[in-house]
């Protein structure tokens, strides 16, 4: 990143776009699981933070995948992992979490509505 200034606009607008106003288009209501006979709570992936997704996206499906349940588990992460679990259940979880917060099968969280 270069620390050249930016040329100032010329108009009185301070911005184009408030991001601080934007809002959540639906309620982000957290996904519970039952696993290894216990609940567990992934945060909605809507209030995940999407440079960390971005990141883990660069180094694939999986590694994104496996960033979106560390961030949505938070500090449950680990002791979840330590729980074997085959493949055909993380699909499911994954698919019934993406569908959850309003995704289709394969849409990332970085996705955009428009």
């Amino acid at each position: 990143m270069s620390n050249t200034r930016r040329p100032r606009r010329r108009d009185d607008r301070p911005y184009d776009f408030n991001l601080d106003a934007v809002q959540a288009a639906a309620e982000l209501r957290p996904f519970v699981v039952q696993h290894a006979g216990r609940r567990w709570t992934l945060v909605h992936m809507d209030t995940l933070d999407a440079f960390d997704l971005l990141a883990a996206a660069d180094h694939g499906d999986a590694a994104a995948a496996r960033r979106i349940f560390a961030l949505a588990l938070g500090d449950d992460w680990d002791d979840f992992r330590s729980h074997p679990m085959p493949r055909y259940k993380l699909d499911r979880m994954f698919t019934a979490y993406q569908k959850h917060c309003g995704l289709k099968q394969g849409e990332g969280p970085a996705s955009t509505d428009s």
